[in-house]
């Protein structure tokens, strides 16, 4: 709601504020003005003060004419602070937070400290401003620093500067100096994600997100939320995201509140937060041994705070308890701190022992009880001493809103969960991808835009749409998972299981997921690269930078001390000035002297599978030869996007020796398909069967590639009898390039008969319940006819009767062995039809080769 108001119309209300957030602290240093509001004697203010009786441990504290400023900011601007986060969100809070705003002084000013980076090589230096390291000692605890510092700060309002002025403007000052200093030590946002005692507040009421709160993961603008911007000089705003913590809550609450749902210190906070507050307010009754003392606002201008610090800090059963009040206050605070910690977690195990939720919700649920708890907890006490002086009318509207918006944002929180906050996201990228094609979609919205259709009307609309090809599908799906791993929203691991429920609406198969993959692995080998750090926050980051380059290009402002100043403003490295200016440079080569080096060696590869020892395994080799060439067709393909001529690749001529050999078939190991992996384990076998066991701990964790290891070293395939199968199974035309699970899964459901010479396979009449593939020797076809009977003789690999098969009808030939040794694979005809009905994919490929069939049967 807030996200996309102006930066320059935020700017101004953020001056605003913060000069009378200033006015505020200056007046708790000086002011004869505002005492005269509080004198008894006063004829109007509802301030003045009444003369009554408040006793504070059985005795009437005196009560003196005092300055409204420590009233206003406890009893208005906190309480204000609270409301704001949960109805509005973080987007306006931290767009308008006058600490925020002061901690990024230095920034404006240009003074941030930087480390001196110099380039061995080239002895450039360069100058990058400081970042809180995430693997460093605050970056993993520093939400244990936030809560430590707003326990402390809880402790010294009761303590030192509820009342006292003086102590409290230093208070403040002090803060004010902490957050510039921290503006100065670390870049972005460091005061707010770091150190900020309200962060913890902020976890505990914004997240997942405001009662009208934007949904960022659903934004198709690039700045979202509350996420640093800058205005350029032509009025367009720009991020300036130096991507100084991840996930950032800045960016997207909903996203940072679900990746730290079950990290210890978040129950920490949700819990320990509910009994730190309800400590806090229990305290002032345990000390006074009334109510009174509260509601009237009396701590709120007691002139002796500091002076009771010595005295007893507990009333009891009309007893005062020998503890001082400076120990009292931290023992109160500490023990319900930890007693609301520990029962949030006692009720948190036995909700996931005996519910059978998913774990997940079951946690998200009770950090919204606690959420919606705390707050009507909190505002029953909040600003109350101030709210009292109002009419009643006015105490009661205040009382019904906050019961209806906190139980409005109750229903919203409610209903989240973290797996519609992955389908709302892929949606919105499914959404995207879609538009891109530009298809037609207008007919079937009925005056609708993409942008107002629902997560699951997405999914159907791309199911009915005429012009959503299986290539567009595929098209599509590449977008998504191209801007999911940029991202950092899922890496190549992953990936499978995130986008799984997304490849189940569109009939996204699981190799075909990998085969995307792969594609992408082709186009930029980093997207793929497992030590390279991706995150949103570092995408935004670097495209923030790269935006502003192409501007200065485009002005021809790009002198070295502007490139240097915009390297400092968002922290960029050597490594990534040198990447994105490539980039942008058009005669930059690197990616097509990548792409070229690429296909080089999968030619050699190739080659290499022409190594003598391996030839009498042609089985194998065919398989692996396919999947060798499927990769030179990829890279040819990207080659001709680039406008490069693959032709230019030479390969080497020389004779590769069998350590080469075996260290390019080692290339095949990171494939995919695990019938890949296993016939390249096979195929190495034969070259050195002791390498296969040397490579035994690197082996993909999958059943067929551990027992085909474990059966090792072999000549004879048929010693491999799954690998064998599944071998001819990929080799034949009938199930070429159908997904590796689908022929894993006929595999089992088949078996080998083997045959004698002369012996009959099948014959005419017989009704065909088996799809048979030729696996050694050989067969022939008796076709009878007027003209007497004509016979075509098969040979390894090919398939019989299987438009017999697929029509459920007899055999109309006679199928005889012709070798000593005929060795047939036959399917089972219910293990087809299941296929046929579960995988689209097989029964289009079933269909293009049968039809073909019968176009070649009609031509003769």
């Amino acid at each position: 709601m807030f996200a996309q108001l102006p930066e320059r119309q935020m700017h101004v209300i953020r001056w605003v504020l913060t000069i009378g957030w200033l006015l505020v602290i200056a007046s708790l240093f000086y002011d004869p003005w505002t005492p005269a509001l509080t004198e008894q004697s006063h004829p109007w203010s509802p301030l003045r003060l009444t003369g009554e009786c408040v006793q504070v441990q059985g005795t009437c504290i005196a009560e003196a004419p005092y300055a409204i400023g420590a009233i206003l900011f406890w009893g208005a601007i906190v309480p204000a602070g609270i409301f704001i986060l949960l109805v509005f969100g973080h987007e306006l809070w931290r767009r308008i937070c006058p600490l925020s705003f002061l901690s990024q002084i230095p920034r404006a000013l240009g003074w941030q400290r930087q480390f001196k980076r110099e380039n061995q090589k080239t002895g450039k230096v360069r100058y990058e401003l400081a970042k809180v390291n995430s693997d460093s000692w605050l970056g993993r605890n520093y939400l244990y620093v936030q809560f430590g510092w707003l326990f402390v700060g809880l402790c010294g309002r009761i303590l030192f500067f509820n009342a006292d002025r003086f102590v409290l403007g230093l208070w403040l000052v002090f803060t004010i100096i902490a957050a510039i200093a921290v503006g100065y030590f670390y870049s972005g946002k460091s005061w707010c994600q770091y150190f900020c005692p309200m962060a913890p507040v902020q976890t505990v009421f914004s997240e997942p997100r405001g009662l009208l709160g934007s949904k960022a993961h659903m934004s198709d603008s690039q700045i979202t939320q509350s996420m640093c911007r800058t205005v350029e000089t032509d009025g367009k705003e720009k991020s300036a995201c130096v991507a100084c913590q991840s996930p950032c809550l800045d960016i997207d609450s909903e996203r940072t509140y679900w990746d730290g749902l079950n990290k210890p210190e978040e129950s920490l906070i949700r819990y320990g937060y509910v009994g730190l507050v309800i400590g806090y307010f229990v305290y002032y009754y345990l000390y006074a041994g009334n109510w009174d003392y509260y509601f009237s606002g009396a701590w709120n201008r007691d002139a002796d705070q500091l002076a009771s610090l010595m005295s007893p800090g507990l009333y009891l059963n009309g007893q005062p308890l020998p503890i001082p009040k400076i120990l009292a206050v931290p023992l109160v605070l500490g023990a319900s701190t930890t007693i609301a910690y520990f029962i949030g977690r006692l009720i948190e195990h036995r909700l996931k022992s005996q519910l059978k939720l998913h774990p997940d919700i079951i946690q998200h649920r009770i950090f919204v009880i606690c959420t919606f708890g705390v707050f009507n907890f909190f505002f029953f006490f909040a600003g109350r001493p101030l709210l009292r002086l109002m009419p009643s009318w006015v105490q009661a509207s205040f009382d019904i809103a906050i019961v209806f918006l906190s139980t409005l944002w109750l229903q919203q929180a409610w209903r989240r969960s973290s797996d519609l906050y992955s389908r709302e996201n892929l949606a919105s990228r499914f959404r995207k991808q879609l538009a891109k094609l530009q298809i037609d979609v207008s007919q079937y919205l009925e005056g609708r835009s993409l942008d107002d259709l629902h997560t699951n009307e997405v999914y159907v609309l791309a199911k009915i749409l005429p012009g959503f090809t299986r290539e567009k599908r595929h098209e599509a799906y590449k977008g998504v998972v191209k801007e999911a791993l940029e991202e950092g929203y899922v890496n190549y691991s992953s990936s499978l299981e995130v986008l799984k429920q997304m490849r189940q609406e569109l009939g996204v198969s699981d190799d075909e997921h990998r085969e995307v993959l792969e594609e992408l692995g082709i186009e930029d080998p980093e997207i793929l690269n497992p030590n390279r750090q991706r995150s949103l926050e570092n995408q935004i980051r670097l495209t923030g930078y790269q935006k502003s380059l192409e501007r200065l290009m485009r002005l021809q402002q790009q002198d070295g001390a502007t490139i240097r100043t915009l390297n400092q403003q968002y922290s960029i490295s050597q490594q990534e000035e040198d990447w994105i200016q490539s980039g942008l440079s058009p005669e930059a080569d690197q990616k097509l002297a990548g792409l070229q080096a690429r296909l080089s060696e999968w030619i050699e590869c190739d080659r290499a599978l022409n190594h003598p020892m391996l030839q009498s395994q042609a089985a194998v080799l065919k398989v692996l030869k396919d999947t060798v060439q499927r990769k030179q067709e990829l890279i040819v393909v990207e080659l001709r996007k680039q406008n490069s001529d693959a032709t230019s690749v030479q390969p080497n001529s020389a004779e590769i020796s069998t350590q080469d050999t075996i260290s390019y078939l080692e290339l095949l190991l990171s494939h995919y398909n695990p019938i890949v992996q296993a016939a390249t384990l096979f195929a190495i076998a034969q070259l050195n069967g002791d390498r296969v066991q040397s490579l035994a701990h690197k082996l993909p964790d999958h059943p067929l590639v551990q027992d085909t290891a474990k059966q090792l070293p072999s000549s004879d395939l048929r010693k491999l009898p799954t690998l064998e199968k599944l071998v001819y199974l990929s080799n034949s035309d009938f199930f070429h390039r159908i997904q590796s699970q689908t022929l894993i899964e006929i595999e089992q459901r088949s078996q080998v008969k083997p045959y004698s010479k002369g012996e009959v396979i099948t014959e005419t009449g017989d009704t065909c319940r088996e799809l048979l593939l030729l696996l050694e020797g050989a067969a022939g076809i008796h076709y009878s006819s007027e003209n007497g009977v004509r016979v075509e003789h098969l040979h390894p690999g090919q398939i019989l009767d299987e438009l017999e098969v697929l029509t459920h009808s007899n055999s109309e030939n006679t199928i005889v062995a012709e070798s000593e040794v005929t060795r047939i694979l036959a399917i089972p005809i219910d293990a087809i039809d299941d296929l046929l009905d579960r995988d689209p994919d097989f029964a289009r490929r079933i269909l293009e080769l049968e039809s073909r069939q019968l176009q070649r049967l009609v031509r003769a």
